[in-house]
């Protein structure tokens, strides 16, 4: 693995400068569209950084996910071709297991609590981890992804109706075995993929928060928007270890202080999002269906006890935040 991520290191193109005399462009990736939260919120960082460092540090955005899928991006980053990239959870949790207590369905009260936790010692506890793992890549900031729902082109009004429906998630299997528990047929595929799945009957449905239903065009097959509130996923910003090592102190701080700035500021933008997005949706047809979260927390309850013994300690404290 060594030899192969040096072969690569080697053969890649100078991505940026840490020359005294020269810039460092540092590349930003996002899946997102331009305009999303998370990217301009970034791309707000980059400025702040850029004035804050007379220049020496510039941010290029690279966002709807031109620089490949989210799996190409984290293995760019993790060589250093690309700095900075915002990228969920899912694809963490498999080689940083710790974050996996994020991913556990209902594992929040709600979207302010999740805030809260990120907000603090918690939080920064698994950024730390993702840091000092392995991993390649050093943590960051929290950008809010949203409380995750079902979005399908049958209605889902009851846990009942979801039985056999094949629903899209992130690659991790703690997703795969929630969307089971909850009696769906859980299929991972990038984001990429879900738009043309829908048209073609591959899938049922996906889940996730209104603004992606709205700007990556799913409504137009998914009219049902269940709010099952299963998952609430902050979302890592993280920068390639190898790009952190080449920073001095000082433009390590800097960079820190203004990712946590950043993660701010997603959040007003991400509220903002959602509100409007909702409202776009429902002119768009989409039906939003309030549903008794009860059976599906209850049906998840394996998926708990199955991947939650190693972190019971660290699910205590989250509890305890109020």
């Amino acid at each position: 693995m060594n030899f192969k991520r040096k072969l690569l290191l080697a053969t890649l193109p100078l991505a940026f400068s840490m020359t005294a005399h020269a810039d460092i462009v540092l590349k930003a990736s996002d899946v997102h569209p331009a305009g999303y939260p998370t990217v301009v919120a970034v791309e707000s960082m980059g400025k702040k950084l850029e004035a804050a460092s007379n220049g020496e540090i510039r941010v290029q955005m690279f966002s709807g996910g031109v620089l490949g899928s989210e799996k190409e991006v984290v293995e760019q980053t993790q060589l250093g071709a690309i700095q900075l990239a915002r990228i969920t959870l899912g694809v963490v949790g498999p080689v940083v297991p710790d974050v996996n207590v994020f991913n556990m369905p209902f594992v929040f009260r709600d979207h302010d609590h999740m805030r809260k936790v990120i907000d603090g010692d918690v939080g920064q506890e698994i950024l730390d981890k993702i840091t000092n793992s392995e991993f390649g890549l050093v943590g960051l900031a929290w950008m809010d992804g949203g409380t995750r729902n079902l979005y399908t082109k049958e209605p889902v009004r009851k846990i009942e109706d979801l039985k056999g429906m094949k629903i899209r998630v992130i690659g991790n299997p703690l997703f795969i075995d929630t969307l089971n528990a909850m009696g769906g047929n859980g299929i991972a595929m990038d984001t990429g993929e879900i738009f043309t799945a829908l048209q073609t009957g591959v899938i049922d449905g996906a889940e996730n928060n209104p603004p992606t239903l709205l700007e990556h065009n799913h409504y137009k097959y998914a009219k049902y928007f269940t709010q099952t509130g299963h998952l609430i996923l902050p979302e890592p910003l993280v920068m390639s270890k190898a790009t952190w090592e080449e920073l001095s102190p000082e433009q390590q701080a800097l960079v820190k202080k203004l990712a946590r700035e950043a993660q701010m500021e997603e959040r007003a933008l991400w509220d903002a999002k959602s509100a409007a997005s909702v409202d776009k949706l429902k002119a768009e047809g989409v039906e939003f269906i309030e549903v008794d979260k009860k059976p599906f927390y209850d049906a998840t309850a394996p998926v708990r006890e199955k991947y939650g013994v190693q972190y019971a300690d660290l699910i205590k404290r989250i509890e305890a935040v109020q």
